[in-house]
Formats: C-alpha cells, sequence, structure tokens
C-alpha cells in the first residue's frame, strides 16, 4: 500500500510539473502583433494579414494611400519593395513573408533590419493563384544597404 501511494504522489508531482511548464511554454509563445500598413482595396494583402492569424499572429491593418511613405519611414529598399509593409517586435516585414520565416526570425533574433518577398510572386500566402513561382525571402542589413537569401522556395 506505501509503495502504491508513494506512486500516486509521484505521478501527482510529475504531472503538476507538466502542467505548470505547459503554462509557461503557453506564456513565452504569446502571440506577437504584426502592423500591416497597406492599401485599403488590395485584397491579397488582407489574405496575407489572415495567413498570420492563422499560424497565432495578432494583426492590426492599418489602411493608407501612401504606401511610399511607409515604405521610406521603415527604411525598406527599393529592391525589397512589395504591396504591404509591417511590423512585429522590431522588424520590418516587406511583403508575403510566410508566418513560418516570421516566426524563425523571431526566434533566432538575427542582426538584420527585416524580411521581405520582393514583388508579389504567385504562390506566396496571400498570393495563392493556383500558380506557383519560385521565390526567395529576403533579409536586409539598414546600414550596409545589403541582403541576403533567409530563406528560399523552390516549386516543381
Amino acid at each position: 500500500m506505501t509503495e502504491f501511494s508513494l506512486n500516486s504522489f509521484s505521478l501527482w508531482r510529475r504531472a503538476l510539473a507538466t502542467a505548470a511548464l505547459g503554462l509557461m511554454s503557453t506564456a513565452a509563445w504569446a502571440a506577437p502583433l504584426v502592423e500591416v500598413w497597406k492599401d485599403p482595396h488590395c485584397g491579397c494583402c488582407t489574405e496575407w494579414a489572415r495567413h498570420l492569424e492563422a499560424q497565432g499572429f495578432d494583426v492590426e491593418l492599418h489602411p493608407t494611400h501612401d504606401m511610399g511613405a511607409v515604405k521610406a519611414e521603415h527604411g525598406v529598399p527599393r529592391d525589397m519593395a512589395s504591396c504591404h509593409t509591417a511590423t512585429v517586435e522590431g522588424y520590418v516585414i516587406e511583403g508575403h513573408v510566410p508566418a513560418s520565416d516570421i516566426q524563425r526570425l523571431l526566434e533566432d533574433t538575427p542582426d538584420v533590419a527585416g524580411l521581405a518577398v520582393p514583388g508579389m510572386p504567385h504562390g506566396s500566402p496571400g498570393m495563392e493563384t493556383g500558380r506557383q513561382d519560385d521565390y526567395a525571402v529576403m533579409s536586409w542589413q539598414r546600414d550596409a544597404g545589403s541582403s541576403d537569401v533567409f530563406q528560399g522556395y523552390i516549386h516543381d
């Protein structure tokens, strides 16, 4: 009987510790807020925002008719430009960047200004048209002006 009681107590303590760890990891994965500036009439930007929400991000949309000013304010290089600009935890996100790449950015915290998917490639989140273009998610340095491939997407 004593052995059963000790085992029960051990199992209870283990379950309690596991539950506490689960609560801590839930708090650590709190949904980051992504602020998105977009043209009020752009549907693909809205679809991209829905993609982020489906992946657990909180999204706040800011409709504007002056995207050029938004891009300039956030330091988006001309060769990285796309249709919408977003910010999340100090990073700039330009265009149809997949949520998984934003999650990786926030986990790894590299010393970059942000991520961009230049242009509007078919098959990127928000641009699901039935066609699949190859594209790259680029990172860029604010001061150096240099860019690197963060993640590539190749489709057959």
